[in-house]
Parts: C-alpha cells; structure tokens; sequence
C-alpha cells in the first residue's frame, strides 16, 4: 500500500461536486489550489487499490486547508493568540483584531473572508470523503472495507469542526447536486458519533510509525480521541444557543473518560512525560512522535507545509523572511511559570532575539536590537511588540516557510487531560489530579495537589498552546465571552458560534442565520 506522504503527492483528478449549501472544487493533488483536469465519476473510476488510494489522499489532503481560516479562527479568537496592527502590517482592514475581540458578522470582513474560508475549507473536505465513501462502497476491490472506514473518520472530523465552529449544519452523505437545510446540532452530534462508532472497527487498532508505509493515516485511536473530545464537549454541542447564549445539553463525562482511556490503554502511544521528548513531539522531525494520535503530514515542500513560525517570527529572524504578526498577551504569558515549567522556557521568545540561521543577535528593520516584549499596542504596534509563541520551531532551509513539522490534532497528553476534566466534573478529584500530573511528569515539577476549574483550563493552556484548542476550552468553562486584555467589554453569549457566511445563505436559502447574527 503506498505511503500516505505518496499519496499526497500523486496527481489524482476529481470532478467538481457542488458542496451544500456551498459550490467547491475537488482537487487531489499536491497543490491545493491546481485544477483537475480531467472529470471523475463512482462510475468509471475507484476500481483498482490504487486508485482507491488516490482518492483516499484527497481526503486526507485537505486536513492542511484547516491551517489557515479554521486554526486562524480557533487561535486569534481567543486569549491564547493575538494579531496587532505593526504599521502597515497585519491590519487587513481591521479583521484580524476584529476576530481577537469578536466583532465577527455575516458580512463583516472576518466573516467574508475567514469565517467562510472555514465554511468552504471544511465543506470542501466533506465532499472529498463522500466522494470515496459513495464510490468505494461494496465495489469489491481490496482495501475497501477500511477505505471506507477512513473516509468515515475524516468525514465525521470535518463535520466535527463544523459543529464545533457554526452549529448545526446540513449533513450531506452523497455527492448529488442539491441545496440543502441545516441538520440541528443535535443531529449533527449524533451523525459524528454514530459515523466514528461504526467505522472504528474496520481501522487498525496499532498506531502507524514513521516507518511505516501508512502512518498518517487514521487508526482506531484517531477515533476514540475525537470521540473523547466529543463527548467532553457535549454539553456545548448539544445544547441551544439563543441570542442570549448557550443552554447547556446533556453531559456525557463518563463517556469522554471511557473514550480517552481506550486510548491510554491501548498502549500504543507513548506520554512525553520530559523535557527533551515533549520537544521532540513539536520538531520539524517529529514524524511519528510517541504521542501523536492523529496528525496533519507536512513536508518541506511547497504548498504541504507547516508556516506557523512564519506568523510569529521577525523577518529577520530567518531566510525566508517571516511575517512578523502573531504575539502572545502578556497576561496570558504571566499564567505560565518561566522558571520552573520547560514547556514554556522551550516555546515562548521573549527578550534579545537571535537569528535562526547562525544564531546571531539580530535587529529590526532600523538597526536597533531586537526585543520582544511582554507590553503591546495591539493598534499600533512595533516590530518587537508581544512575546511570540514559536512551539512549531523552523527548519532553517525549507523552501517558503513550509516546514515539515506534522501538526497534531490529538495527541496522547490530551487524552489524560479530557479524562481528568471529566473525571473532576464527576467528583473524582484524586483520578483527575493523578492525570495532571502524569502530564506534567518532569516537564514541570510543581505537582497538583487540589483540582478545580482554574487547574484544569490553566493546564489545557501549559500543554495545549498553539494547537487550536483554546477556543473551545473558554468555551466549555463559560468564558470566551467573558472580558479580557484587549477586549476589555463582555461580548453576547451568541458569539460562542460564528455566522453563516452572507455568501453561503445566498448560495444556498435553505440555510437559517444563528441566533443573534
């Protein structure tokens, strides 16, 4: 079976397939942006393994187009990350801090361009899984069974993200051209569950390494972790958001703790409980780390890799240049312990700055040192404003700023946190606090000896920053909305889910607005 990294790179042609409610093209080659040429069908193709494969690698493909609106969104939504306006740089009309404080609209220049980037990215990925599922499905060729499964996972993880991010959206399963009403949210909860729950069995139960020809693709502990994190949220998921905010629906902790320990106990993933392997599991050769459960493969190539340290980086701190935007609040960098936990030491750049390529003291663009500070003027910002978060280091060469640094959505580490937050919500404080501190390990010696609400998100934030899980986290805990540096007033309870792009309920008038828009 090919690997997955040549699966992305064959040049597989796939029709266009009208999304619902939104219209996009399907492509399945290395380049994202690259037309197919020719016009594929379930009937006059997916009839050998390989192409089966082919189509497989679409799919999975278009996991990088969830690095841009979809991470932007998760990322600058909330206290984690921070995009000030530096001169000339980084203001886009407004959008990016329009984002930060959450003055998103269905027509405002975040909703147009980011909020329906994500719709479309997400909605595009649906639509690559349901072409193989449609096609694959009992055609008799070998592989097809887990073919279809795999397709499944990916799929119920695109809708996955689109709950999370809008709510109850349509739930299309075929690839017919048709327009659409929104499933409720509910219903799109229980369509992931059921979707995870039937496919997982047809996966393989041993993780794939980077030795292996298939690692990267997804295993049955890439389902049980979304399910984890499924159920963790559920309340979140399942419950009505009104203009006034959220109602909350049933809880489901005793699941989340028995989807996260299938995981754990599988034993097929090892806990970076040090320093050096907790760094290790964020390297640009972080290819099959032990605590990678499901991940986005990057190469340093061209369009398939990882430009995180581009957003944050000063233009003189690599070849090429950075972009010199993204910085951490400083009363988000004052929750971390600077001295005593390494994951911080090993991820934050504060202070003098050096460059990447010989490790020389670099200046900014007018020749004065480089320093990062901990201040910002969110509006008017210096080349040095804001302490930068950098967990993805660079690999000085790479061409463009595409680093080869897998990026994970679930790792081992979060397994123990979901199972020890639903732990405490069920009363068991010691299993939760036994958890947290089998994440901390040597890594931060300080131990947990009580557990509330505070330990546990302060926790998710020292091991989870920059992997896009804050903003459902604020969420979860009640505080996304809630005041805070740079966004000082409280935003309405509706805000918890983003807009319907104006775009796509013109596209598609089956759609409703979410309350509040």
């Amino acid at each position: 079976m090919p690997s997955l990294h040549t699966l992305f790179r064959r040049r597989a042609a796939l029709g266009a397939i009208l999304l619902a409610p939104a219209a996009a093209a399907v492509q399945a080659c290395t380049d994202l942006t690259e037309t197919p040429r020719d016009a594929l069908s379930p009937s006059t193709t997916f009839r050998t393994p390989g192409e089966i494969n082919a189509g497989l690698a679409a799919a999975y493909a278009q996991l990088r187009g969830t690095m841009w609106s979809v991470y932007n969104l998760n990322e600058v939504t909330t206290d984690e990350q921070v995009v000030p306006t530096r001169g000339s740089d980084w203001f886009d009309n407004g959008r990016w801090l329009e984002i930060h404080r959450l003055g998103y609209t269905a027509s405002s220049g975040s909703g147009l361009e980011d909020v329906n980037g994500a719709w479309n990215d997400l909605f595009t990925g649906v639509s690559r899984a349901n072409l193989v599922i449609n096609a694959v499905t009992n055609n008799g060729v070998t592989g097809q069974e887990q073919a279809v499964a795999e397709a499944r996972v990916l799929r119920a993880w695109y809708y996955y993200l689109l709950l999370d991010m809008f709510g109850g959206v349509p739930i299309v399963t075929t690839t017919e051209i048709a327009a659409r009403p929104r499933n409720t949210s509910a219903e799109v909860y229980a369509f992931i569950e059921k979707e995870l729950t039937e496919a997982r069995t047809a996966l393989s139960a041993t993780a794939f390494k980077a030795a292996d020809a298939n690692y990267g693709r997804v295993t049955q502990g890439a389902a049980d972790a979304i399910l984890a994190s499924l159920y963790l949220n559920a309340q979140v998921y399942t419950g009505t958001v009104a203009a006034s905010g959220l109602t909350p629906g049933a809880a489901q902790w005793q699941k989340a703790v028995e989807a996260a320990t299938r995981v754990i106990s599988s034993n097929q993933y090892t806990l970076a409980s040090t320093p050096d392997a907790w760094q290790a599991q964020f390297s640009p050769s972080n290819d099959g780390a032990g605590e990678h459960i499901f991940v986005i493969r990057m190469t340093n190539q061209d369009g398939l890799g990882l430009n995180l340290p581009m957003r944050t980086l000063h233009y003189n701190q690599l070849d090429p240049a950075p972009w010199n935007g993204w910085a951490i609040p400083a009363e988000t960098y004052a929750r971390f312990d600077t001295v005593a936990d390494t994951r911080a030491n090993a991820i934050f750049k504060s202070g003098p700055q050096v460059s990447y390529v010989n490790g020389a003291p670099v200046n900014d663009r007018a020749g004065k040192r480089l320093v990062y500070t901990r201040e910002i003027n969110v509006t008017s910002a210096t080349e040095a404003d804001g302490v930068r978060l950098v967990k993805f280091p660079p690999l000085v060469g790479a061409p463009n700023g595409n680093f080869p640094n897998d990026f994970p959505f679930f790792r081992l580490a979060e397994m123990y946190l979901i199972r020890a937050e639903a732990n405490f919500r069920l009363g068991n404080a010691a299993a939760a606090a036994a958890d947290l501190n089998a994440v901390r390990g040597s890594k931060y010696p300080a131990r947990v000896t009580t557990v509330n609400a505070d330990v546990i998100l302060n926790e998710r934030l020292f091991e989870l920053a920059g992997e896009a899980k804050r903003r459902r986290d604020l969420i979860r805990f009640g505080r996304y909305t809630a005041p805070r540096q740079f966004k000082p007033e409280a935003t309405p309870g509706y805000k918890i889910l983003f807009p319907i792009p104006v775009t796509q309920i013109g596209s598609n008038p089956q759609l409703q607005q979410n309350p509040g828009y």
